[in-house]
């Protein structure tokens, strides 16, 4: 992909001056880098703008950009912008309980679950949350390095190297207060950088009701190509992965309080609402410019409908917002991929080496254990990148779904209801874990459902009956918020 196009020096220059700029933020905030805490939760002082920056950059990954554009382009048409409004949603209803998380002034899902419920329940989830880290990463790397491809006529290899070296290196200097940094920037790139696309390619395309012209009716249509199933399934799936995924609530464990929780995810959920569409309309436009003649498709039947937005930025923008586009798109990735690194190491040196591995850990040590955490899994990531490994991808991304289905009601239940106990927790874990991975296997037999709607279920009836027949004794199975 990286020979159809012929670098433009402004564009490349924008986007060298992007990546310094992260190396550079990094650099700046690992001077305030003293204790763990400082490193992992940014000293808990994140205030609700902050919050919402970096909230809204990391999980606005290249699946929310390309991946809405794709869609769009695809069979899904404007529906698709339902794949980010679901995450404004998502945002909302986690306003309500982002006080309780930072109240249980915790560094990670796995600590709660410990000091909630026990240590078996603690090593359980530290392993099932560690594994779908390395898979989200590898996501990120080849989409952020298909994008530098495309752009700087490199090959991909190449592209996959610098990329995973400029996000390893400025996520190991500061940590969350450097990723928090990176991400405002980034925040800001991926909703104005995309938004301005739009008038561009309006005026290419000859205004929308020329557009519209070539697009048939039902892809117009702003839920007919998802369907309602699908978004009610991706509120599901988002409002319990990002309950307990590590990479989102590490943001609300570093509020300064529990109001700057709330705020940030509301304000979060705002830069969703005003985002949503645009990746859709980007997306619908490109169908309607290649249908028309206006643009040459065989370079998206050829290589795959993933590069609908690069190729529609090169097309129709001028090289100052190609750079600015590509910076925005390449933003939405490395946002999300410094984030999962920074749960992965958190996690690894808070819960496994700390509690398990050598018990008497000095804090520098978890600190330089959690730095070298993230190096490897970078590795990780970048081997799977570069070898393409589909099938091992398909594995980490499904142990994601898993993690939501065993541990999603044990966390959330476990800051309201003090009679929840350590065996209604591994209960739970496993009864959903267990069904999760029976409906993906037997995938048919259930018509196509998501795998994590019955484990939820069944994870529920788990969790509140053993709860109910073998309570915590007395002193356990309620929340201390000693460790």
């Amino acid at each position: 992909m990286g020979d159809s196009f012929s670098p433009d020096p402004v564009v490349l220059g924008i986007v060298a001056l992007y990546l310094a700029l992260m190396l550079y933020i990094g650099y700046r905030a690992s001077k305030s880098i003293q204790a763990t805490e400082d490193f992992t939760l940014a000293g808990r002082r994140l205030g609700p703008v902050l919050l919402a920056g970096t909230l809204a950059a990391t999980e606005a990954g290249g699946g929310s950009s390309m991946g809405v554009a794709e869609k769009a382009y695809g069979s899904w048409g404007l529906s698709a912008g339902w794949y980010v409004l679901t995450m404004t949603i998502t945002f909302l209803l986690l306003a309500l309980l982002a006080p309780k998380l930072r109240q249980a002034a915790v560094a990670t899902v796995p600590e709660y679950f410990r000091r909630r419920y026990g240590e078996p329940s603690g090593l359980i989830t530290a392993v099932v949350m560690i594994l779908p880290l390395v898979g989200l990463t590898a996501i990120q790397i080849i989409a952020s390095s298909v994008i530098v491809s495309v752009m700087t006529g490199l090959p991909y290899t190449i592209c996959v190297v610098v990329v995973v070296v400029v996000v390893t290196v400025y996520s190991v200097m500061g940590g969350l207060w450097s990723v928090t940094l990176t991400d405002a920037v980034q925040c800001f790139l991926i909703v104005a950088g995309l938004m301005a696309a739009v008038p561009f390619a309006l005026h290419y395309g000859g205004g929308w009701e020329k557009i519209v012209s070539f697009i048939p009716e039902e892809k117009l249509s702003l839920t007919e190509g998802m369907g309602s199933g699908t978004i009610i399934s991706l509120i599901i799936i988002y409002v319990t992965s990002f309950a307990v995924g590590q990479e989102a609530v590490q943001r609300y464990y570093a509020a300064k309080d529990g109001r700057s929780a709330a705020l940030g995810s509301l304000y979060a959920g705002m830069v969703y609402l005003l985002f949503a569409f645009v990746p859709a309309v980007l997306g619908v436009i490109a169908y309607s410019m290649v249908q028309s003649g206006l643009i040459d498709g065989s370079i998206i039947a050829e290589q795959g409908e993933k590069y609908v937005l690069p190729l529609l930025a090169l097309e129709v923008m001028p090289s100052w917002l190609v750079g600015v586009v590509f910076a925005a798109l390449i933003s939405a990735t490395m946002s999300s991929a410094d984030s999962d690194l920074l749960a992965a190491g958190s996690i690894f040196a808070n819960d496994i080496y700390r509690k398990i591995i050598r018990k008497n850990a000095s804090d520098p040590e978890v600190l330089k254990i959690t730095r070298w955490t993230m190096v490897f899994v970078a590795i990780l990531a970048m081997a799977i990148a570069l070898t393409h490994s589909e099938s091992l991808i398909t594995i980490l991304m499904f142990s994601f779904t898993l993690r939501a289905g065993g541990a999603f009601f044990p966390y959330v239940i476990g800051h309201y209801w003090k009679k929840a106990s350590l065996a209604g927790a591994l209960a739970s874990l496993f009864a959903g874990s267990t069904t999760v991975i029976l409906v993906e296997h037997f995938a048919e037999a259930f018509y196509g459902i998501e795998p994590v709607i019955p484990g939820l279920i069944v994870s529920l009836l788990a969790f509140v009956g053993f709860s109910n027949l073998m309570p915590g004794k007395k002193g356990k199975g309620s929340w201390s918020t000693n460790a």
